[in-house]
This record gives structure tokens, sequence and C-alpha cells, in this order.
């Protein structure tokens, strides 16, 4: 059980970071906050933002929720909640991208 829990905790950090960075790039060149806004002005554009909110999501969620708990005194159930929702997100995303990485480097050499 040891090496599934620490396979689980490995791609959740990975998922969690790639969301972190892929927000401050954002921020970075946007100057604003990435959110869970889906601009159409164009398809292209539109798909980007939905990738963007795929892999920024847990992210955005913990930074909502730790500004609502801060800001507007939302009760800590709501912290845990959003906590728990970023955690598997973080799992998913990590899991994915961890494949994606893999299988280039099988399929490279």
């Amino acid at each position: 059980m040891g090496l599934e829990v620490f396979a689980f905790v490995y791609v959740t950090c990975v998922g969690f970071v790639c969301a972190g960075i892929l927000s401050s790039l954002y921020q970075l060149f946007a100057q604003r906050p990435v959110g869970f806004r889906v601009e159409a002005e164009s398809w292209g554009k539109a798909m980007i933002a939905i990738g963007m909110c795929t892999f920024a999501g847990p992210f955005i969620i913990m930074r909502n929720a730790l500004r609502g708990r801060r800001i507007e005194n939302r009760p800590i159930g709501w912290l845990f909640g959003s906590s728990a929702i970023a955690g598997l997100w973080s799992a998913c995303s990590g899991v994915l991208l961890l494949n994606a990485v893999v299988g280039t480097m099988t399929a490279v050499g």
C-alpha cells in the first residue's frame, strides 16, 4: 500500500505544480489572474481557455477557497471540500501529464 500512496501523492503534486505554473504564466502575460471564464471571441481562443481551465483548475479552486475563507469568512468545511476537489483534480491532471511524458519518451527512444 505504501507505493500506491506515494504514487498518488506524487501525481497530485505534479498536477498542482503544473496548475501553479500555468496560472503564473497566464498572469504574467495577461496581466490578470486566471479564472473560470471562457471568452469566446474565436474558436481557437475558446479552446485555449478551456485547456487553461482544465489544467489550471486546481490552482483556481484553491485560490478562490483561501480568499473566501479569509475575506468572506466562509466556513472551514468549504475550504476542506474545495481542497478535496482540487486534490483529486490535481491527481487526475498529474496522471494525464505523466502518461503524456512517459508516452512521448517511449515513442522518441
